[in-house]
């Protein structure tokens, strides 16, 4: 016979796999909304209201009064088409959970079932925020807009790591993931035969002089202490091989884990393009479409986490710093909070459509959020009463 934790175990991997064959995209998750939900208020598990139209917000409240800490999993998937060849695949054409939403938001049901186990030892409440639209980075901010983390301690949430063995998180205090700025940039020049360049003001020439420019952004005004990424990602102009075109556009991404290195960068790509632009006769546009800020781990919140995840015997490892970008930063401006890498032992890293997470990782995810969350509530439990001037609850 199955031992409880083995149930629950094949019933989280169940979970998993039907979000897994019904991914749904960025703000259309209106079928995984009904499933989330099905699975919470089949274990009793309040739902709370909200505005907003796909995701869901619920919580465990406990018998004694305290402090509320969130637990975040994001639940929408990419159009990708998979190519992994699972039993399981989506039956989704050209959309997949190719950066492990499912994953996620499965370990974070299998949190919850835990704590609601144990909802009567709570000295507080714990919230549960399965996030829409997490990959078009609006996600949180919708959230935090409709009020759900107005009177939350803190906040913890993970994120698969596919180069992480099973077993493994890193943890890390401070920057853990990059800024995401995204940039078109057109340059109107004058098209013209291509034989007689003389009679026009040749865009494509301009921007092959720009991409080279922009290089030097990092290279020459940020110190070699720290990390910054511009990629030129997307070039379009011309209709034919004889014709100059009378405008290119180009497209990329700007990284950056720094706030005051944030502005300095935007502030010279600027100054390059203007000039550029000058110089090569073009008059230009540049739109900006600023994405989520740096995720900066809080100190206090990542020490509690650290010692949970070693009475867990979970191997605990300083992470690198991803270049990606992830709107749980958004939390991290209002409340304390981290955010944890959780290996998963994958073949493929994120947004691949051979991308694959080993399910022996989704019991102890959610054994870490359900055991993490409730260090970070007792954590709180004393400053809170201070604060409400009572005595406090004894806290073991």
């Amino acid at each position: 016979m199955l031992s409880r934790t083995d149930q629950l175990e094949e019933h989280l991997i169940a979970i998993r796999r039907h979000l897994h064959q019904y991914p749904e995209l960025s703000n259309e998750e209106y079928e995984t909304t009904k499933f989330i939900r099905k699975c919470l208020e089949e274990n009793n598990i309040s739902i709370l209201e909200t505005k907003l139209k796909t995701g869901v917000i619920a919580e465990i409240k406990g018998k004694k009064e305290g402090p509320v800490i969130a637990i975040r999993a994001d639940i929408d998937a990419l159009p990708i088409e998979e190519k992994t060849g699972l039993s399981y695949t989506s039956k989704i054409s050209g959309k997949m959970h190719a950066c492990g939403h499912d994953f996620h938001t499965a370990a974070a049901i299998g949190a919850a079932y835990l704590l609601k186990e144990n909802e009567e030892n709570l000295n507080g409440t714990i919230k549960f925020i399965f996030q829409p639209a997490e990959e078009l980075g609006g996600g949180a901010e919708k959230v935090i807009k409709d009020g759900h983390i107005r009177n939350v301690e803190a906040i913890i949430g993970i994120h698969n790591k596919p180069d992480l063995q099973v077993g493994t998180i890193g943890l890390k205090a401070g920057a853990l993931m990059a800024a995401v700025d995204r940039f078109q940039v057109v340059f109107y020049g004058k098209g013209s035969h291509a034989a007689m360049p003389h009679n026009g003001s040749d865009p494509i020439t301009a921007s092959a002089y720009l991409i080279t420019a922009l290089q030097t952004i990092v290279s020459r005004n940020v110190s070699p202490l720290h990390s910054a990424v511009v990629s030129v990602t997307k070039i379009t102009g011309g209709s034919t091989w004889n014709v100059i075109p009378g405008d290119v556009t180009i497209e990329g991404t700007i990284r950056t884990f720094d706030h005051h290195i944030r502005q300095e960068v935007e502030a010279r790509f600027r100054k390059i393009i203007e000039h550029t632009a000058s110089g090569f006769s073009q008059e230009f546009s540049i739109r900006w479409f600023p994405g989520p800020p740096p995720l900066q781990n809080n100190p206090a919140v990542t020490e509690i986490l650290h010692q949970s995840a070693n009475s867990q015997s979970l191997h605990i490892i300083d992470p690198v710093p991803s270049m990606a970008g992830e709107d749980f930063s958004y939390y991290l401006q209002h409340i304390p909070g981290a955010f944890v890498f959780f290996g998963t032992n994958g073949n493929e890293d994120w947004h691949h459509p051979a991308f694959t997470i080993d399910e022996k990782s989704l019991m102890k995810a959610a054994q870490f959020l359900y055991k993490g969350a409730l260090s970070v509530l007792n954590h709180y439990v004393d400053d809170y009463y201070k604060l409400k001037n009572k005595q406090p609850y004894s806290v073991e």
